[in-house]
């Protein structure tokens, strides 16, 4: 006998029941916004601690090249949001800590135009997320501790033509509050 066929009674008319996230294999189940990529990759453990590889050409698509790697750190709480670029596509790895990836798809000709993907990413499931130019993302520190990522572009930072465009993070232009 399944849950739904149990013959009970909610709490309140509020409640909802969890719809599947995760296949009986572990494999993450969403739908992912046009042209953004996750590639999890396994933990090695080793006789020394843990490695995890972070970057390997054949994960990347055909036009893609190692440009540029940024590694940042962020205080417990800290927010980084919105901001798109309109050429560079990032790779967005978690290093330490946790982190909440958020992205949005303003592109008008994309099948997936209005939809969010938001991610939670940490060491415990590493994960490289790709996010193609023009959608406009936020990246938050959801831990209590410093948390880190690394990036890597396709494009050298511009220091006198940044490929850098922003909005506010409760900017209501996008559909999603930042918690």
């Amino acid at each position: 006998m399944t849950l739904q066929q149990l013959n009970t009674r909610p709490m309140s008319d509020s409640m909802k029941k969890d719809q599947q996230s995760v296949t009986s294999d572990g494999e993450l189940l969403r739908t992912l916004i046009e042209g953004v990529a996750v590639k999890e990759i396994n933990n090695v453990v080793t006789k020394n601690g843990v490695m995890v590889e972070l970057f390997r050409p054949e994960w990347a698509t055909p036009d893609f090249s190692v440009n540029h790697i940024i590694h940042v750190s962020f205080r417990p709480g800290a927010l980084s949001a919105w901001h798109y670029h309109k050429l560079q596509t990032d790779n967005i790895m978690v290093t330490e800590g946790a982190m909440r990836l958020v992205l949005f798809d303003n592109r008008d000709r994309s099948s997936t135009k209005g939809m969010i993907n938001e991610f939670l990413l940490s060491p415990a499931r590493p994960a490289l997320v790709t996010i193609p130019p023009d959608i406009w993302h936020g990246i938050q520190n959801i831990a209590g501790t410093t948390s880190n990522f690394i990036n890597y572009f396709d494009r050298a930072y511009n220091y006198e033509d940044p490929d850098e465009w922003r909005l506010p993070p409760d900017t209501t232009e996008i559909p999603y509050t930042f918690p």
